[in-house]
């Protein structure tokens, strides 16, 4: 299994923190887009490490053309000398309409068109075909020599998509390198409803599945002491509580039997009562979605039961004072 770590959002501390994840045994480095471009911490992560991959998870695909994200993700793979994954998520209708002021429609068709015209605009480049990419939503139909790149010795980028629902993950195992699941998410959901949704995308393409990757961060409850574990476990259920009441995830509810939770949630957020909605989290979905770790000795060896034999790549995000002791755990889960 390959563990990646999370790099920071603050550009001057990426060049210590993509060197420590090194050194700690990572074997990549996510950049995710909150409140900061996701490209320029990749960049500087790129000068100041040798081996990391480093993905972008997520970058809003909708927010940029097909072309904007073919030259981003040709530049810092070549920048990286091929370590780059291109990682894209749709985000939501509100964001997209309304924060980005982007069009929104069909948004598994539209990501699926949009990886397609990727490909197409990169195939102009590294194979030298011609360029002439008509869909529904996107057309690319000029090129030419003065803004084709001129370094192609590493190819097209690896690209990502991450989602929750099945129409999104068959997308992503159609037409993507890998998909990301979302944190917000069980053992139970991925393999009942992930899994095989990826493996309708793979035969829809032809191909296998050790030729994708399946990518999943977890919400890990743990702590180098007692104090730190009970706010590590606080923090955890407000965050799995702000998930639960977005409607985006309620597939993952009612796989489990609490779709109802979502619909108390949401009403909650409409009321501001946002203190009290980590109370509606009960132990028994605390334990389903999150990976509860009292010792963190044991940490590796509790992600590995939860994970083994389903996920390929970790998003491991534990956060423990001490550095040794992380990349323990790290070495453990990548030899498991």
């Amino acid at each position: 299994m390959k563990v990646d770590g999370i790099l920071p959002f603050a550009l001057p501390m990426v060049p210590f923190r993509a060197r420590e994840l090194e050194r700690q045994g990572f074997d990549g480095g996510l950049s995710a887009e909150v409140a900061n471009d996701p490209f320029l911490p990749i960049l500087l992560a790129a000068e100041h490490s040798e081996r990391l991959e480093l993905m972008t998870s997520i970058a809003v695909a909708f927010a940029r053309s097909p072309m904007t994200l073919a030259q981003t993700a040709h530049d810092l793979n070549v920048f990286s000398k091929g370590r780059f994954i291109l990682g894209l998520g749709s985000q939501v209708k509100a964001h997209v309409t309304r924060r980005f002021g982007m069009p929104w429609s069909h948004p598994a068709a539209r990501m699926r068109e949009l990886i397609l015209a990727m490909r197409a605009i990169w195939a102009s480049w590294y194979e030298g075909k011609k360029l002439d990419f008509r869909g529904e939503f996107y057309a690319h139909t000029l090129m030419t020599p003065m803004f084709t790149p001129a370094d192609k010795q590493y190819g097209a980028p690896r690209v990502t998509v991450a989602g929750v629902n099945p129409r999104m993950t068959e997308t992503a195992g159609e037409v993507a390198d890998g998909f990301v699941a979302h944190g917000f998410t069980t053992e139970r959901y991925l393999r009942e409803v992930t899994l095989p949704a990826i493996e309708r995308g793979l035969a829809r393409s032809g191909r296998a599945r050790d030729a994708f990757e399946l990518c999943c961060p977890v919400f890990l409850v743990t702590g180098d002491d007692e104090q730190r574990f009970v706010a590590s476990r606080d923090a955890c259920r407000a965050q799995i509580a702000f998930y639960a009441s977005t409607p985006s995830y309620r597939p993952v509810l009612e796989l489990h039997g609490w779709g109802a939770l979502q619909e108390e949630l949401n009403d909650m957020t409409r009321k501001g009562a946002w203190g009290d909605m980590a109370g509606r989290i009960s132990d028994e979905i605390l334990d389903t979605v999150a990976i509860v770790v009292p010792d963190p000795d044991t940490l590796a060896e509790r992600v590995l039961a939860r994970c083994r034999g389903v996920v390929d790549r970790l998003a491991f995000t534990a956060s423990l004072d001490d550095p040794e002791r992380l990349a323990e755990q790290v070495c453990r889960l990548r030899a498991g």
